[in-house]
């Protein structure tokens, strides 16, 4: 088995043993939202939908993404895997604004009605800790596999299994006071879904703004980039590196660089030296790494 298929083994192992997870909370947030009359609960109930729903896209991403390069993708396709990162962050985010809106418009019922949000039961409060509990041990584990796999999309869903344990953490700090003081605590019910909205749309829009650079092909940091042009001064025969261009397709770099050589080096020499820096550049990026080197004269005087 190779090392894509590896990887594509252990994205997908993960991810559903992440979306069983989420489809027996969501159930038994729901349960627990309507039965212990807490809006927090019910919020938590979707976040957790939502992160049944990125499970599906990460799967559908890593699919695609593992396919090998063929004549319409010269370069793979790894921007799969980017795209359904988007589309997780997408998702979150609309999870984290409808949430928040919901609170809000329950907060400006009380001060217009004066009525304040019915007492939810202890059996919300009590959902919220095993959601807890549940997913941090998700984050953990799926963290672990983003990490070892390098994946965006993975890494993305280990966050979003984490929003999820924060923001179950905020619901059950809310969901006690208002369920074990109550009168009028329990409009820390909708303030606590608020509190969860607003955490959710952060994490959103990082994820959102790195795949956004993927997708507009942006460089490299500056220190890889002096590290290319460290490796290509390293070999003896090359010099003066410039043009470095560089960008991501999925978790593959993409390195472009322009190099000089003696003018009167044979094309079999030029050659050789533009192969060696190339295996360099994969056995310091990656063995996926792209890298294409273009040999230009050194006139000297």
């Amino acid at each position: 088995m190779n090392d894509v298929s590896i990887r594509t083994q252990k994205a997908n192992r993960v991810t559903i043993i992440g979306s069983l997870v989420n489809v027996v909370l969501t159930v038994l947030k729901f349960i627990a939202g309507i039965s212990g009359h807490s809006q927090a609960m019910i919020a938590d109930a979707i976040h957790s939908l939502s992160d049944f729903a990125t499970d599906i896209v990460v799967l559908a991403g890593m699919f695609f993404s593992k396919k090998p390069i063929d004549s319409d993708h010269r370069y793979g396709h790894g921007k799969f895997e980017t795209i359904s990162t988007a589309i997780i962050a997408l998702v979150l985010g609309y999870a984290g604004f409808k949430i928040g809106y919901d609170g809000i418009q329950r907060i400006i019922h009380v001060i217009q009605m004066g009525e304040f949000p019915e007492k939810p039961s202890a059996i919300a409060f009590w959902a919220a800790v095993i959601s807890i509990i549940g997913k941090e041990i998700l984050y953990q584990i799926t963290a672990k596999i983003g990490k070892e796999i390098e994946s965006p999309a993975i890494t993305a869903n280990a966050w979003h299994h984490r929003s999820d344990a924060f923001s179950s953490i905020v619901t059950a700090i809310g969901i006690g006071v208002a369920s074990f003081v109550g009168s009028s605590w329990t409009i820390l019910d909708p303030i606590a879904a608020i509190v969860v909205s607003v955490f959710i749309i952060k994490v959103a829009i990082d994820i959102l703004l790195q795949c956004i650079g993927e997708l507009t092909d942006k460089s490299l940091s500056e220190d890889a980039l002096r590290e290319i042009e460290t490796i290509a001064e390293s070999i003896i025969g090359i010099s003066q590196p410039h043009n470095v261009r560089t960008r991501m397709v999925g978790k593959t770099p993409v390195i472009d660089i322009h190099v000089r050589v003696d003018a009167s080096m044979t094309v079999n020499s030029s050659h050789a030296l533009a192969t060696e820096l190339e295996n360099k550049l994969r056995s310091r990026f990656g063995d996926q790494t792209i890298a294409t080197v273009h040999i230009e004269p050194l006139e000297l005087k």
